[in-house]
């Protein structure tokens, strides 16, 4: 019911069955064996001498001390596929903001007359070099220093001394204090 792969061999015909993996005559075996020998016998030449060449002994690291650190590994710099702002933030202490208004009391005035000194309100967070800064950027005077307080309500005042150059009367007259 089922045809033999292989087919036969008839008397009438001399057709010889050919297997697809044929059998390899003898002297082919014979030949491939001696090659894989001859490979075979290189390598452990190889082998043998790596060994007997190899008779140092590993020296061992002396550690002087008990502490063990990690060793330090490549750091990469960030290199982004993208930016993960699209914008760079605004500086929200711009110079409208640190100063909120000038102290128009009587004291402040005295300050403004005798000793050169504008008094203004400023934000909580504003640093000295800003209230320069921003003093300068608004009125156009120069700084000789600045002093802060933070009065008992909670808000900042600065005393803003002036230099020779400057008349804190006119800049006042200015602003619009006097």
């Amino acid at each position: 019911w089922l045809k033999p792969f292989w087919p036969t061999v008839q008397s009438s015909q001399l057709v010889v069955a050919q297997s697809p993996f044929r059998a390899m005559p003898k002297a082919e075996k014979k030949a491939e064996g001696e090659s894989k020998k001859a490979v075979a016998s290189k390598k452990a030449g190889k082998v043998a001498k790596a060994v007997k060449g190899s008779t140092v002994k590993k020296v061992r690291k002396v550690r002087t001390s008990v502490h063990f650190f990690r060793p330090k590994t490549k750091q990469n710099k960030r290199d982004p596929k993208y930016p993960r702002k699209s914008c760079n933030r605004r500086d929200k202490l711009d110079k409208y903001r640190i100063i909120q208004c000038p102290v128009t009391t009587e004291s402040a005035m005295k300050k403004i007359e005798e000793i050169n000194t504008l008094v203004f309100l400023v934000d909580i967070k504003a640093t000295k070099p800003k209230i320069k800064e921003a003093v300068k950027a608004l009125y156009d005077v120069q700084c000789q220093k600045v002093n802060t307080l933070i009065r008992p309500d909670g808000k900042k005042k600065a005393y803003v001394h002036l230099t020779q150059d400057y008349d804190a009367l006119d800049v006042a007259n200015r602003i619009g204090i006097i």
